[in-house]
């Protein structure tokens, strides 16, 4: 094996804080020496000397002063069976701040250069160890928010991603193949080529990669979250719906008006989905300075929402306020929420339902707890539609991932739309090509370097 990188790095690998353990990890191709110079084992180890996948108890040790610095126990990984695919010692200090950062300074001291972020991911890549796609699969692993999520972000760090696009590569580079062939050997026959047969492949091909395609807002949702904004008028239960949403007492409820005048944010997980739910001021007309920064705050908010909660105080009917909020949400993915039930028994719903067409509208009473599974239910069905079985689909999580998806879809469409005008093969070439970048984007083949460190740079430090 091939390694691109002689010099060691280290960084801590656990979060700070307080914890009974605390991990550093050295990696390249002088991280046992290096280690096995400050280590002393029991019955004098020596770390040179042990096999990978080992682990020896000792004490780390002060090389100007021989003053013991923390008990570890040193994990070896011997190339290329580690995770950078390098020479690798992992050392498991106590979880302290100071522990590490002593252990840290004197692994530095000895020649190791501090790591960057995800520097330790990026020889694992550049090693060949995992492809672009199953790098990015480790930190959506680290910030799942829910366990379908985490599912699939396991199934790209499993390499799921990458072993379906390059399935489809295949097809790709075949058909380019035969496309070569019919060029080079025009007046040959060439086997089970014909124009009926190419057009037929291009566009299941096509399909295939839109069906990928498809999958990207879901995606988008289980890895980052929906942005849910919940809006209304003062004082209609918007913090009560959050609390009782979270089951906590998050946001301050009382009876006066305007008590929200700054933007609470949580996360909440609804069947597999990550809510990140956004209590808002009321919307309305205010001589008061701070209410109306926090009204100004909720309609930026509402220009980014993913799904908007309109709440209505039916014991108040539509009011002239409720209108004007109606016309700043109406063309977002939007769910009318009609709260106080329990104060409006006899209350007529026609008016009001026929006021917001189109529109999902619910009765709920929140101080009763009435309506809210079926809020719930009703979220799901906006987002997500027909539910995804997270076992088996393949959902495309990334923006990135989407742009290069597009670029290759629009590539077998130039194709397609020439075959029907009767051009040219040789012409064909060029967009197939194109198509074969897009899709080694994704893994991260035909990427520059630049922009392969600026997505490892979004990594955290020892990752």
């Amino acid at each position: 094996m091939t390694f691109l990188y002689n010099d060691t790095i280290a960084a801590i690998s656990t979060p700070y804080g307080t914890a009974g353990i605390g991990k550093i990890r050295v990696s390249g191709s002088g991280a046992i020496d290096l280690v096995a110079g400050i280590f002393k084992g029991v019955k004098d180890k020596d770390l040179r000397e042990q096999k990978g996948y080992t682990a020896h108890y000792g004490h780390i040790i002060e090389p100007d002063t021989g003053k013991m610095a923390d008990e570890v126990v040193c994990i070896v990984f011997r190339e290329p069976h580690s995770f950078t695919g390098e020479n690798m010692v992992e050392i498991d200090c106590h979880g302290g701040l100071l522990p590490l950062r002593r252990v840290l300074e004197i692994v530095l001291k000895k020649g190791a250069r501090l790591a960057e972020p995800g520097e330790f991911s990026k020889r694992a890549f550049l090693n060949g160890r995992i492809d672009l796609a199953q790098a990015e699969g480790i930190m959506e692993v680290i910030n799942a928010r829910t366990n379908k999520g985490l599912d699939l972000a396991l199934g790209h760090l499993e390499g799921r991603l990458s072993r379906k696009i390059a399935e489809i590569k295949d097809r790709v580079i075949g058909l380019y193949a035969h496309l070569e062939a019919a060029i080079d050997y025009a007046e040959d026959e060439i086997e089970e080529f014909d124009s009926a047969g190419l057009e037929e492949s291009l566009k299941e091909l096509k399909g295939e990669l839109e069906r990928l395609l498809a999958t990207s807002e879901q995606g988008r949702i289980y890895r980052e979250g929906l942005k849910t904004v919940i809006v209304g008028k003062p004082n209609v239960g918007k913090s009560s719906l959050m609390n009782a949403l979270l089951e906590e007492q998050r946001a301050i409820v009382t009876d006066i008006p305007g008590t929200t005048r700054d933007i609470i944010e949580e996360y909440i997980n609804i069947e597999g989905i990550p809510l990140r739910i956004i209590d808002t001021a009321g919307i309305r007309e205010t001589e008061d300075l701070v209410e109306r920064i926090g009204v100004e705050k909720t309609e930026q908010y509402l220009q980014e929402a993913d799904l908007v909660l309109m709440m209505l105080d039916v014991d108040q009917g539509l009011r002239e306020e409720d209108l004007r909020i109606y016309e700043l949400v109406k063309e977002k993915p939007l769910i009318v929420l009609l709260n106080k039930i329990d104060l409006a028994p006899d209350r007529d719903y026609q008016e009001l339902e026929e006021s917001f067409p189109g529109h999902p509208l619910l009765r709920i009473s929140i101080q009763e707890e009435e309506g809210l599974e079926e809020l719930k239910k009703t979220i799901v069905e906006e987002v997500l539609g027909e539910e995804i079985s997270t076992d088996d689909e393949i959902l495309i999580t990334r923006t990135r991932h989407k742009n290069a998806l597009v670029r290759a879809v629009q590539a077998v469409g130039r194709i397609i739309a020439a075959h029907q005008e009767g051009l040219p093969y040789d012409l064909y070439s060029i967009d197939l090509r194109d198509c074969l970048d897009a899709l080694g984007e994704i893994s991260g083949e035909t990427l520059t370097e630049d922009i392969i460190d600026r997505i490892f740079q979004d990594f955290c430090l020892g990752k």
